[in-house]
């Protein structure tokens, strides 16, 4: 029963780091990466249909991100998406094939991003903490219904909190390795 809970929690965990990373991924760094669009949502025939779905996404260059729209009329909803998103990226179209070039990040913007950046991480040990809290509530429920003895609880919960110190170490090398990128561009 233990090590049921101990597995949930370590997945559970694993899978906030994975959503940390995915996050951290989207804030631009200067680089282009298609990841960086993957937020944006297009109006395509009434409904919002993610721009992945509607559009072959690649890096051009280091500076240049370059998409080939597969519907010809889905064209201008696509740019027109790009423009209105919180990205601050201005796209030029020809036809199908739009090239959003990304501007250079200015030292105030690097310095807002960081703050971002930190929010984020917090969020990802916040997420840590509470699945710690969730595995620690399941040992005690064990134990006031008898089914594991006081030295089992407290092992249990010493386990769980080694697991979440390695994972919020985790986050912390995260975190590092993005303000690192973000202050070295």
């Amino acid at each position: 029963m233990i090590d049921d809970i101990l597995d949930d929690a370590k997945q559970r965990m694993d899978k906030s780091v994975t959503v940390l990373k995915g996050q951290l991924s989207k804030i631009r760094t200067g680089r282009a990466h298609p990841a960086l669009l993957d937020s944006i949502m297009v109006p395509y025939y009434g409904t919002d249909t993610p721009l992945k779905q509607l559009a072959n996404i690649f890096a051009e260059d280091a500076r240049t991100l370059a998409l080939t729209v597969f519907d010809k009329s889905a064209a201008a909803a696509v740019e027109k998406a790009i423009m209105q998103s919180d990205l601050g990226l201005n796209p030029m179209s020809s036809g199908t094939a739009i090239r959003i070039p990304l501007p250079a990040l200015t030292e105030e913007r690097r310095k807002d991003l960081i703050r971002v950046v930190r929010n984020e991480a917090e969020q990802g040990r916040v997420s840590v903490r509470n699945i710690r809290r969730d595995a620690n509530s399941d040992v005690k429920e064990l134990l006031k219904e008898k089914e594991i003895g006081e030295d089992d609880s407290h092992k249990a919960e010493e386990q769980i909190q080694k697991l979440t110190d390695e994972f919020v170490k985790v986050i912390d090398a995260v975190l590092q390795d993005k303000e690192k990128e973000l202050m070295e561009i």
